[in-house]
């Protein structure tokens, strides 16, 4: 069998694949964004309307191949039908965690400051934690989000057993090559290393992580080959 051969692309093709992604977004219009690129690394710049408008970009600009980070420095800038009182967004924002059936409501607090919203409190999972961002980044008036919820197990496997769920659920993935990845556990902490191909690979490899009984926290170290 051949090697896999390398694939370099320059910055400025990374910025075309960017604005074209962007592009293909129909949540965005693309002539609000300014992108750069630098060694791999694409800045966002420019306004949008909602923060969930600014997230999208951010998503968009992760999609493409051989992006090593995105800098989001997109600003919002809400119209005045969009404009909410910080105790209409807190209340909005109650109610939709309320509908959520990811979320236990209960286990979080909840505080709107000049519309950015800040969470906090303890949930089991990391899937209850981002559920709960994505809730609330969806809302009219939302200026930003801070998520500190922090994620509180109960129970957990042995290290060993904790290593072995991690990796086999990374060769079961069809987005993650194991063999380009390290797994190291540290209790109820998982470490990842290594270089892989896309930013999408990395998320997932995260994700898998996260994903696994008892985890608590995931570093994620692994970078994105230039």
């Amino acid at each position: 069998m051949a090697p896999a051969t390398t694939i370099i692309r320059s910055d400025e093709e990374i910025q075309r694949d960017v604005l074209d992604e962007l592009g293909w977004e129909p949540r965005i219009q693309p002539h609000e964004i300014g992108v750069t690129v630098q060694e791999g690394v694409v800045t966002l710049t420019g306004w949008v309307d909602s923060y969930a408008k600014k997230w999208a970009a951010e998503r968009s600009a992760h999609r493409i191949n051989r992006v090593r980070a995105v800098a989001n420095d997109i600003e919002v800038r809400l119209p005045a039908s969009a404009e909410r009182t910080d105790a209409e967004i807190a209340l909005a924002a109650t109610r939709a965690l309320e509908w959520d059936a990811f979320v236990p409501v209960d286990h979080l607090d909840l505080t709107v400051s000049n519309g950015w919203v800040v969470l906090r409190g303890e949930v089991g999972w990391e899937y209850q934690k981002r559920a709960a961002e994505r809730t609330v980044r969806r809302l009219a008036g939302v200026r930003g989000v801070t998520n500190g919820v922090d994620v509180r197990p109960t129970g957990a496997p042995t290290t060993d057993e904790l290593e072995r769920l991690v990796v086999n659920a990374l060769v079961r993935s069809a987005e993650t090559d194991v063999d380009r990845i390290g797994v190291e556990v540290q209790g109820d902490l998982i470490v990842l290393t290594g270089v892989v191909d896309s930013w999408p690979e990395r998320i997932e490899a995260e994700r898998v992580a996260w994903s696994a009984p008892g985890v608590a926290a995931v570093d994620n170290h692994i970078t994105v080959r230039p």
